[in-house]
């Protein structure tokens, strides 16, 4: 739920969420433990206080159950909780084996987990972690297994399998020097539908001259042997047989296979199991068609190496069959046509470490797909644990090669694995409670399809060690009531009260009643709590920190003044109703600091001699001053210079301080605007603004406010983008120039054309004048020649 509250130092709501462990108590008062070993069974954090005098006035047995923290703060000596944590112990711890091929050892000295058995003490709510290491051993023998399906669809293939001892052996020399393999078929259910069961048919099951040999459930043809020409001559004598339908019986087959270990020779080694078929397969059920109805036993029914149940018990389930391939380490591979990959293929999925190949039409690739199924398997180690007791729970964490880490449910597998890597699992064992089987039996951790395994014995903490050393029938206890035990009573069947004193049929009559009023109050307990006895048990709080007490439940230690929206400031305690103050502080919600040495300026003098000081911060008389100790002023002359180069280096990068920027200049905060106007103004703010111009590195213009918000919070508010003067533009003033000089010359050669034009006139005119003034002679001259000269020719008639 929401809890609101107000500020104390501004009108504003606030909201806050309280945890769901507030609100929900935690898990060691929910408890309401009545003596120690209920408390501890809890949780983890749970402690028990053994001090007889622990408990106020009114507060229940149950009080004594709590978070070890939370008994210390409530007056709890540490050596009086009772807080115990569980334990592991080795009990053996053989190291994994460092081998190679050339080094012989037998399979049981072969080691590949650590360690091999624990002993683990567990304390409800608190895990127990350990490591196991796996690492794949070299060398490591292999026992092989090779069952076959001998319906006559099958009688290519056998032809191939008859070599495949000798061929295998060789392939798998170069894995492990130590390789066994045997041999086993099947068909079918020897009754009806699956095979023809007149006389002829039981002779020989085929058709035409196809000679085959009588139909059978499972044969087991060859104990594992290291003798591949063994393996070879006896395969060769097998002959195939027939049946009616198209699946076979091959799950009756696996199902002895993995049982009958002692008949077909298992070791405690790798254990593969190939089964090979080119059909699907009957399951749990189909039996009923025969009229066998018994559901399949899961032990070995295995007579002269022939299985002589298949007409009284039905086909195992697929989940019988995981369960029962799991328990002897078996790791099958099936080798399947590609008809019916994908039904064995689903299968795979459904039974752990499992492979599937497919089969060519003669499995004439048989060996391959052995090989490379073999190395999938043994590349991946997946581990699994056995059935846990109620209220345990078990997790696994890998740390595989190169550094891969898996969680949840691949914590418990690790895959790419070579021969010689080592990798670990990080395991964690918790419970909750005490089981209620006093005999269980050990949890075994083992990696799928190995013999090896982890042994853990489990032991539970559900008692605390005061428990031994508790009195029965204490005089404590009203009169041997109950046993005196981890210093409270745990009443007998029956009896009741913190002492035992009351009779559970005594517990509410007027009387006692009357006793747990307060005077002049009709409530009982003050309605905080119930009336035990005569004495009032006060009830606890969703909160696990909040408690009622006194004698009538009337006090509680949550209902004192806050501040900071904390009990008291968190300076004190409250106790009922009131705050109780820790040294050097003061007030009724223990927020005033006695303290003054938080008013002492740079100075050495108290609040710079411009103050009082004042639960530990100063009040400032001069109103210029500010800040915690009044050595602020922000609208003195000087601010502006003073603070120039921090601004600077904080809002452009630039200056002298831009490298020691964040170590000097990180005692007030910068907000950038976008202009001038956008600066606070001092008519805007509950604080004196100092507004400033100051030029920056780039000989710009940068325009910032100082201010002291809250008296302590140093603010500055700057100009996004300096003012910088703009550099004059070349070109117009080359054109102006030129046009300029191109004017004044046409200028100049205007004014000489003109004052040349008026000179003309003038002269012009005063040569008129001149000339009509003159006079001028008009007699001849006497040494005048005229330049013509006339000649008569004489012989002219005129004509």
């Amino acid at each position: 739920f929401l809890q609101l509250y107000r500020n104390a130092h501004k009108d504003v709501f606030c909201v806050s969420l309280i945890t769901d462990e507030q609100q929900q108590g935690n898990e060691c008062i929910n408890a309401n433990a009545k003596y120690c070993g209920e408390c501890i069974q809890a949780g983890a954090k749970c402690g028990w206080c053994t001090d007889p005098n622990f408990l106020k006035q009114g507060e229940t047995v149950s009080s004594r159950c709590d978070e070890v923290e939370s008994l210390i703060k409530r007056g709890c000596n540490l050596t009086l909780i009772e807080n115990p944590v569980g334990k592991q112990r080795v009990l053996k711890n053989i190291p994994v084996t460092n081998r190679g091929k050339n080094k012989k050892l037998k399979p049981e000295e072969i080691t590949q987990i650590q360690p091999q058995k624990l002993d683990i003490t567990l304390r409800s709510g608190e895990p127990q972690s350990f490591n196991l290491t796996f690492k794949r051993a070299e060398d490591y023998p292999i026992d092989l297994y090779y069952l076959m399906d001998l319906s006559y669809s099958m009688k290519d293939d056998l032809e191939n399998v008859k070599n495949l001892g000798t061929s295998l052996m060789l392939e798998m020399t170069k894995i492990t020097s130590d390789f066994r393999i045997g041999f086993g078929s099947f068909v079918e259910k020897t009754v009806m539908p699956y095979i023809s069961t007149t006389p002829a048919k039981l002779l020989n099951p085929c058709t035409g001259d196809q000679t085959c040999t009588s139909p059978f459930s499972y044969k087991n043809v060859l104990k594992l042997t290291s003798n591949g020409s063994l393996f070879n001559t006896l395969v060769g004598q097998q002959h195939i047989s027939g049946n009616l339908d198209s699946p076979e019986g091959g799950f009756d087959a696996i199902m002895q296979v993995a049982v009958c270990g002692d008949q077909i020779g298992w070791r405690n080694v790798t254990r593969l199991l190939v089964f090979s078929t080119d059909a699907g397969f009957h399951f749990a059920g189909d039996g009923k068609l025969g009229g066998i109805v018994l559901p399949n036993d899961g032990k070995c029914h295995l007579e002269n190496n022939i299985y002589t149940m298949s007409h009284y018990y039905d086909y195992p389930s697929i989940a019988h069959l995981v369960q029962k391939l799991s328990d002897n380490n078996i790791q099958t591979i099936f080798a399947v046509t590609e008809e019916f990959q994908p039904v064995y293929q689903e299968l795979k999925n459904l039974i752990p470490k499992s492979a599937v190949g497919t089969l060519s039409a003669n499995s004439s690739n048989v060996i391959n797909l052995i090989v490379d199924a073999y190395n999938s398997l043994s590349s991946e180690v997946i581990l699994e644990n056995s059935k846990l007791p109620d209220g345990v729970t078990i997790a696994y964490t890998a740390h595989c090669k190169n550094g891969v880490v898996n969680e949840g449910e691949n914590g418990r597998k690790c895959s790419n694995i070579s021969i010689g890597d080592e990798v670990k699992f990080s395991i964690s064992i918790t419970s909750k409670g005490c089981p209620t089987k006093t005999k269980l039996k050990p949890i075994k951790i083992k990696p799928l399809g190995f013999t090896e395994e982890l042994e853990i014995h489990l032991n539970f903490i559900c008692e605390c060690e005061c428990h031994k050393k508790g009195i029965k029938d204490s005089p404590d206890c009203h009169f041997g009531n109950g046993t005196y035990e981890c210093g409270a009573c745990r009443c007998n069947e029956g009896r009741v009260g913190r002492n035992c004193e009351c009779s559970s049929n005594e517990i509410s009559t007027e009387d006692m009643d009357l006793a747990c009023r307060n005077k002049n109050s009709t409530d009982i307990c003050s309605n905080n709590g119930e009336c035990v006895c005569g004495k009032c048990e006060c009830k606890t709080r969703e909160n696990p920190n909040e408690r009622y007490s006194g004698k009538y439940c009337e006090c509680d230690n949550f209902n004192c003044d806050r501040s900071g929206n904390l009990l008291c400031g968190g300076h004190g305690r409250c106790e009922c109703g009131k705050c109780v103050c820790d040294p050097m502080w003061s007030e009724s919600a223990c927020d005033c600091s006695l303290d003054k040495s938080t008013c002492l300026a740079s100075n050495k003098q108290e609040c710079n001699g411009r103050g009082t000081c004042k639960c530990g911060s100063c009040k400032c008389t001069d109103p210029k001053f500010q800040g915690p100790t009044c050595e602020t002023c922000p609208t003195c002359p000087g601010v502006c210079a003073e603070h120039k180069e921090c601004v600077e280096c904080k809002a452009f990068g630039t200056g002298e301080k831009k490298d020691t920027c964040q170590q000097e200049c990180s005692d007030f905060n910068l907000i950038e605007v976008k202009s001038r106007d956008k600066l606070p103004q001092p008519h805007e703010t509950p604080y004196p603004v100092m507004h400033c111009k100051e030029r920056d590195a780039n000989d710009c213009w940068f325009y910032y406010t100082y201010a002291v918000k809250n008296k302590t919070e140093k603010v500055v508010h700057v100009v996004e983008k300096p003012e910088c003067p703009t550099g004059p533009d070349i070109v117009p003033i080359v054109i102006g120039v030129v046009v300029g000089i191109v004017l004044i010359g046409l200028a100049l050669l205007f004014i000489w054309k003109l004052l040349m034009i008026i000179h003309d006139r003038r002269e012009f005119a005063k040569f008129e004048k001149e000339k009509m003034n003159a006079k001028w002679d008009t007699g001849e001259n006497p040494i005048y020649k005229s330049a013509v000269t006339t000649v008569v020719n004489p012989k002219y008639e005129g004509k």
